[in-house]
């Protein structure tokens, strides 16, 4: 128990970053779920914590109604919660030994399962019984197995994109084509081009969020963590201090416009303030809702680190996993989860054509929904596009301390900003700190 302790006490402590992706949600806060952490005899009722009400509920439901056609004697209640309150109730319920009150199914962000399924892996049912991790994305399989069991039934791709202005970029002399594949210095100088020919910045950016860095980092292999998954890998990490060095130069540039809050994120691009939106492929319905902008926009892959050998131009930002707990009912769980979300190619071309949804299931990652052309980009199949990107994201071990780093990263990035601390003092002095504190 002190071990469980040590390791997630930090969470809580920590700045919540959540994102599109990977928070919002509010609502009914109780849950059912079973008291023996040993199993007993199989219920026939499910309760499932999620947030989101308009995703990650969004696609519960539809496989809810699919499962319940062959299934009517089970019961499956879906509780929404914010993610920091599962988060907490995880934290609260394991550290206290029971796990009487949690649910028989939790999302959790794959920046967090680490954290979880090596301080209290008895916690979770191995699924290695009931689906392959060599069905999914191959990037899943770090934030969802551990000590070679597969105990995550990976959900949504955070696949990465870089969102483009093309009437923006004609005016400036480029085409889509141009910002096809590209690295990330390239990427800053034709911003420079842009804001020069249309007064507009290249993009937004709140500089307490460190979402950027991280989908550099991944697009190299590379993370705040050594493959272990424990250790701190921020002093001598070349990809690092690249991703830190074009970070800067965004600002350096003037091509930035600075936001502080997701209203206004959304607000920069909705508006027309910024040319471009590099980030997640869970977007795409807030870059939708402008319908002025239709035929507008188009989605090229990410950009890359240039100096970093084996830097791609594919990354991801955010997305999250199911995990079926180990109490009753867990084997009435598994096999919901089993038939839907871990076998279940039509559910998955209904949640994309209906949410928006893209899995990360391989056999699911083409059909007629992946196939539709989408006139807002310009007629681009945008979702064949992200489902390719998605199978070349970098596999990278998010580990234990994601965001017990960023707490101690994003004071240090402030002062890179500003200018009273060099690259290296700032990646020193991380180092250091993380090595103290995350002992």
């Amino acid at each position: 128990m002190k071990k469980w302790k040590k390791l997630l006490l930090p969470l809580a402590a920590s700045a919540l970053m959540l994102s599109a992706c990977s928070g919002g949600g509010g609502g009914a806060s109780t849950a059912a779920g079973g008291d023996s952490g040993s199993g007993g005899s199989d219920k026939k009722e499910i309760t499932i914590w999620a947030w989101d009400p308009n995703f990650n509920i969004a696609a519960l439901n539809l496989a809810k109604e699919k499962y319940a056609k062959d299934h009517p004697d089970v019961t499956i209640n879906i509780v929404e919660n914010a993610q920091a309150d599962i988060v907490q109730k995880l934290n609260t319920g394991l550290n206290s030994g029971t796990t009487k009150g949690l649910p028989n199914v939790v999302l959790i962000e794959d920046y967090r399962a680490q954290n979880f399924l090596q301080a209290y892996p008895d916690a979770f049912r191995d699924m290695s019984d009931k689906i392959k991790g060599a069905d999914f994305a191959d990037y899943k399989a770090g934030p969802t197995s551990f000590d070679g069991k597969q105990y995550g039934i990976p959900f949504d791709s955070g696949v990465t994109g870089l969102y483009v202005r093309t009437d923006y970029l004609e005016q400036a002399g480029y085409t889509v084509d141009d910002l096809t594949n590209i690295d990330w210095d390239q990427y800053i100088e034709i911003g420079k081009k842009v804001k020069e020919a249309t007064g507009k910045d290249m993009l937004t950016q709140d500089p307490n969020d460190l979402g950027t860095l991280r989908v550099m980092l991944q697009s190299a292999g590379s993370w705040y963590l050594k493959e272990d998954g424990v250790t701190p890998n921020i002093a001598g990490n070349a990809a690092f201090k690249e991703a830190l060095e074009l970070y800067k130069a965004m600002f350096d540039a003037d091509i930035v416009k600075l936001n502080s809050d997701w209203s206004q994120f959304v607000a920069a691009f909705n508006s027309g303030d910024v040319a471009s939106v590099p980030t997640g492929n869970w977007i795409t319905p807030s870059v939708k809702a402008e319908a002025s902008q239709s035929g507008k926009w188009a989605v090229v892959p990410i950009p890359r680190l240039k100096d970093t050998a084996g830097s791609v131009n594919a990354s991801n930002s955010g997305g999250s996993s199911w995990y079926v707990m180990n109490v009753d009912g867990k084997d009435a769980a598994a096999d919901f989860m089993a038939a839907t979300f871990g076998s279940d190619k039509d559910l998955y071309q209904e949640m994309l054509d209906k949410i928006g949804i893209i899995g990360t299931l391989k056999s699911a990652s083409e059909g007629e929904a992946y196939d539709k052309a989408d006139e807002f980009f310009g007629g681009e199949k945008v979702y064949a596009d992200f489902a390719k990107w998605t199978t070349e994201v970098p596999n990278v071990n998010y580990g234990l301390h994601t965001y017990a780093i960023e707490d101690i990263l994003s004071a240090e990035v402030q002062n890179y900003l500003n200018g009273s601390k060099d690259v290296d003092a700032v990646m020193n002095d991380t180092q250091a700190q993380a090595e103290a504190q995350l002992k």
